[in-house]
């Protein structure tokens, strides 16, 4: 049996050449020689060289059948090593029709196998890496050291204005970053979050953990969410026309009907008692319409913020008798801010908490004071915003609610950003939906 490798990796030395003689072997072999010289004396002297020739050519024959095994096992073993270290180049050719040389066929068969999968697998990572290079997702991959094993064009961009992100640790990048980006990965959940002044930019922040190689790993995605939104925008003043022009028609053809009704009872002096319950519908419509119209006027009239100093304790109190809820935390004194601005903005907070189907109990209002400025938390323990939704929430007019107008978490963004703030909103770890907002001093 003949067996040659095709790689150009020299083999180990083999473990399986047990009949290769020693020192130690020679000497005992010696003294085999001469205990059968003495064991069968002088006059047995030609049996006992016999002896001694036979156990010599039992022995040349032993090494010569174990070379066989031992060097084709020597090849298995290194190609074995080549498996352990990635390596399936090698391999292995043979001439005979024995058990070794099934082992010899089969381990061909498994490296073949291997470098098909392996071969297959590089091409879907330059596929997948191609895919990830071109997409706007920002893609930043973590390992268990925070260092960067694997970023994208779009995420070297956004975290770092183009720089190189692999092999850096992540911590250092974080701490590079504008703050509200830098605040929304400390949340380590998803978050909606501005960055600059008018006209900002807004961004959709995703992190995961999960394991790679058995090994803890952090996939962060950030995405510039600002020209999907002004797309959006356009759809949603859309709507916002078709339902002003809806809810007009509703309540002008009415009384349209009404009035013509009340000219041909007046020249009908039996029926003139029916003018007063024409007149109260006439007038009901009319106050339906100046409420809707209120309610849109208001979200376009927004006054600046007229800042005073004022007590959290008694605002939240207030608040509190509306909507019930609990407070987390000690509550700082006080801070400057328009006092009514920001109690619509509590109100309307924590409305959504209650109508999101939150036990009361879980609604969660929480007060923290920083050197530059105030963070509110509100949370809830509903059954969160699904993605799309998350996306859209803060947009004028969108509504999921079947008699919403869509202008409650528009309204308290639009007041933050008067406060030289802003509102985040992200999913709730274990279920529910935190509303953060930034009060700047």
């Amino acid at each position: 049996m003949t067996v040659f490798s095709t790689s150009n990796k020299q083999p180990a030395t083999s473990n399986y050449s047990i009949m290769r003689l020693s020192l130690s072997g020679r000497l005992l072999l010696l003294a085999l020689a001469n205990l059968v010289v003495t064991a069968l004396g002088v006059r047995y002297l030609p049996l006992a060289i016999a002896l001694f020739i036979a156990v010599l050519f039992a022995v040349w024959s032993a090494r010569n059948v174990a070379a066989r095994v031992t060097r084709p096992l020597a090849f298995l073993a290194d190609g074995v090593r080549g498996f352990r270290d990635r390596d399936f180049s090698m391999r292995l050719a043979v001439n005979g029709n024995d058990e070794v040389s099934d082992l010899i066929h089969l381990y061909n068969e498994v490296g073949d196998v291997l470098r098909k999968q392996r071969g297959d697998i590089v091409q879907k990572e330059l596929l997948l890496d191609t895919i990830l290079q071109r997409t706007p997702v920002g893609v930043v991959l973590i390992n268990a050291l925070d260092r960067v094993a694997y970023s994208n064009t779009a995420g070297r961009e956004l975290f770092a204005g183009g720089a190189r992100l692999d092999g850096r640790h992540f911590d250092e990048i974080a701490a590079a970053v504008a703050q509200p980006l830098r605040e929304a990965l400390a949340a380590g959940t998803d978050v909606i979050f501005s960055i600059g002044d008018a006209p900002a930019e807004t961004f959709h922040l995703t992190q995961r953990t999960f394991h790679l190689n058995t090994q803890p790993h952090r996939l962060v995605l950030l995405e510039r969410l600002t020209p999907e939104l002004r797309r959006q925008e356009v759809g949603v003043w859309k709507n916002a026309i078709r339902l002003m022009n809806h809810e007009l028609n509703n309540s002008i053809a009415p009384i349209s009907s009404l009035f013509h009704s009340a000219r041909h009872v007046e020249a009908r002096p039996e029926l003139r008692t029916r003018l007063g319950e024409i007149y109260d519908t006439i007038e009901e419509r009319l106050e339906h319409l100046r409420d809707f119209l209120e309610s849109y006027a208001a979200f376009a009239r927004l006054p600046p913020p007229r800042k005073t100093e004022e007590r959290w304790p008694e605002l939240l109190d207030e608040v509190h008798a509306l909507y019930p809820f609990r407070i987390d935390g000690a509550l700082p004194e006080s801070a400057r801010f328009d006092r009514a601005q920001l109690q619509q903005v509590l109100i309307n907070l924590v409305k959504n908490a209650h109508e999101s189907g939150s036990d009361p109990s879980e609604i969660a209002v929480s007060v923290r004071r920083l050197t530059t400025g105030t963070i509110v938390r509100v949370s809830d323990r509903g059954p969160g915003m699904p993605a799309a939704v998350l996306r859209q929430a803060l947009l004028p007019f969108y509504s999921t609610k079947p008699n919403g107008t869509g202008l409650g978490l528009a309204l308290s963004n639009e007041i933050l950003e008067a406060h030289g703030g802003r509102l985040h909103l992200q999913a709730r770890e274990g279920g529910g939906t935190v509303v953060t907002c930034w009060l700047g001093d």
